[in-house]
């Protein structure tokens, strides 16, 4: 990421000038909601929410590699090195 000027972080969504990025599928939506509150309120993100019934409540606490444990990071390794990937601790921010 060092080549693209990126700077890493966990947070699910981040406000980076005219530039707002996500770090994942659930958390497009919580982009979403962020940027609409922004841009009509949060009382209107709020309504949205509730309209689309976004309440995740994952069944697993292994989203992300700070919360994952050995065997899952080591599977999701093998994984990604079995399609050519490479998922080492300096790429995968572990």
């Amino acid at each position: 990421m060092n080549e693209f000027a990126a700077i890493a972080t966990d947070e699910r969504v981040v406000f980076d000038g005219k530039v707002v990025t996500s770090a994942g599928v659930s958390s497009g939506i919580d982009m979403a909601l962020a940027l609409g509150a922004r841009i009509a309120g949060e009382d209107w993100a709020k309504t949205v929410q509730l309209m689309i019934e976004y309440d995740p409540h994952p069944p697993f606490d292994s989203g992300s590699w700070q919360k994952a444990d050995v065997e899952t990071v080591r599977n999701l390794r093998a994984a990604a090195a079995a399609g050519g990937l490479d998922l080492s601790p300096d790429e995968a921010g572990t």
